[in-house]
């Protein structure tokens, strides 16, 4: 930002003598031309703008009179009468671009979509016991791969491995980067080259146009659809079982669900079919919950357990959905066929990071320490404690917000407090909601398109944005995953409506 803040520096720029216009560069009221546009060298040395390059440094401060010269000569061309023409907003252009260049791309916001797990706003949050372990892995040197006890040279699965090996009963645990890259790598490792028998009603396509065949094809493996969309049966993976097949395979449909004539093949069955014909049996479960959601009045979530028990070879989940913790997709499984996929070249290209493993360790932990306990678990697990939350308090914390944010919008739009449905997102639990509350803000006069657009672009340009969903002609903002209100308050005073709104 402009090193003494945004309106200090405005004052100096735009009423400074320095910048007044001098004569036979302006005319007398101070109006630029093209003849007379300042050049980059002659903004940079005035003294004014030392401390801006003071803050800043001398090549952002270069870069924002580049921009803002270029797009006032932009308008001079387009009209020579233009408004912006002035050496006082030309100095307030480079400003305010100075302050724009300053934030961060990746910045914090209020998650008000209605949408717990949102795969464009970074998932779930984590728990402070892992935002402390993440932080901790980040300032200093960590034991990711050294053995304390015989200061020998470790492997960083051992750090999650047990852990994952306790909570979930598998016989042995890798890590990778993300879901996507677990299905990847346990393919590429243990189908290569050979067929894997898939229904037809799990050929899904997720977000970032993520599509079972494409991931089959690059990981070598030759795909065999069996059954149709609505009904696979058994009988369709053994008549596709021949010498040339790697495995069986089910994969989770985590955001979407196929309803009315349906038939599937249970774990058990395709579990006692692989252990028949000597193959592993891999099954995706997506979203990756590890305790019973019906402890916390949700529909049930397969868990990891239940498919290793019904005989599951290996199972895939992640990290940052359900689970709670960070990005991560984690293969859990036989050992003999964990040791395959953990030798395959692609383990260390889709490794995770010491920041992962710590975040992912004390998570976990989380999990081992409380699993018995759904209030506790939940108090100390974000993702869980937001899917978690009584519709009553939710409405609550509306009714202290509704009367400032009528009070910040006045006339320009209506706010109303509503009963909303929010959804848990990423692909879980994909056809299920929550009741929750919704603030809404419908413009004046119900002007919907225009108005609600730049209701919704006053709230993204907040200190931290807002970031709500437009629906009827109103921008409703779920209070579900609001727990700062206080911070959300307070920030109101710079809620900036265009003309528009």
């Amino acid at each position: 930002m402009c090193w003494r803040g945004t309106d200090h520096c405005n004052e100096i720029l735009m009423t400074s003598p320095t910048f007044l216009p001098r004569a036979g560069e302006t005319g007398s009221d101070g109006v630029l031309t093209l003849r007379t546009l300042p050049s980059v060298d002659a903004l940079l040395n005035l003294p004014e703008l030392q401390h801006a390059i003071a803050g800043h440094g001398r090549a952002p401060v270069k870069r924002a009179i580049q921009a803002s010269l270029a797009a006032l000569r932009k308008s001079l061309a387009a009209d020579a009468s233009s408004d912006d023409a002035r050496m006082d907003r030309l100095l307030a252009a480079i400003d305010a671009r100075l302050v724009a260049d300053a934030l961060p791309r990746l910045r914090r916001v209020f998650n008000l979509t209605g949408t717990l797990i949102h795969t464009n706003l970074g998932r779930s949050p984590l728990a402070e016991t892992a935002i402390a372990a993440l932080v901790d892995a980040a300032r200093h040197p960590v034991t990711i791969e050294y053995q304390l006890a015989s200061g020998e040279r470790g492997e960083r699965d051992e750090i999650t491995e047990q852990l994952l090996c306790e909570l979930t009963g598998a016989e042995a645990a890798t890590v990778v980067n993300n879901n996507a890259a677990a299905v990847l790598l346990v393919l590429s490792a243990l189908a290569a080259g050979r067929e894997v028998p898939i229904s037809r009603g799990e050929l899904i396509e997720i977000g970032g146009s993520f599509r079972i065949p494409d991931i089959m094809a690059m990981a070598g493996c030759k795909l065999v659809e069996v059954g149709t969309t609505n009904r696979t049966h058994l009988r369709d993976y053994a008549n596709a079982v021949n010498e040339h097949t790697a495995m069986l395979t089910r994969i989770h449909a985590s955001n979407y669900a196929i309803v009315g004539f349906t038939a599937s093949a249970s774990e058990q069955e395709l579990g006692a079919l692989a252990r028949e014909n000597a193959l592993p049996f891999f099954v995706d479960l997506g979203s990756g919950a590890l305790v019973p959601f019906e402890r916390y009045g949700l529909p049930h979530e397969q868990l990891p357990q239940e498919s290793l028990r019904a005989g599951a070879s290996v199972v895939s989940i992640s990290g940052d959905k359900l689970l709670g913790g960070p990005q991560a997709g984690i293969i859990l499984g036989k050992k003999s066929l964990i040791d395959r996929i953990r030798k395959h070249p692609l383990k260390r290209a889709l490794r995770c990071d010491k920041l992962i493993v710590g975040a992912l360790e004390a998570t976990l932990r989380i999990y081992r320490d409380h699993a018995d306990d759904p209030e506790q678990l939940a108090s100390l697990l974000p993702a869980l404690r937001l899917m978690n939350r009584e519709p009553a308090a939710i409405r609550a914390t509306g009714e202290r917000l509704l009367p400032a944010l009528r009070q910040a919008f006045g006339e320009r739009a209506a706010v109303t407090l509503q009963a909303s449905r929010s959804q848990i997102g990423s692909g879980s639990l994909p056809v299920d909601r929550l009741d929750s509350w919704s603030l809404v803000i419908t413009p004046a006069g119900r002007r919907s398109g225009h108005g609600t657009a730049a209701i919704a672009s006053a709230l993204r340009a907040l200190p931290v944005p807002v970031i709500g969903r437009v629906k009827d002609g109103a921008v409703w903002l779920d209070l579900r995953t609001l727990e700062q209100d206080t911070e959300f308050l307070q920030q109101l005073t710079h809620l900036k409506l265009s003309a528009n709104a």
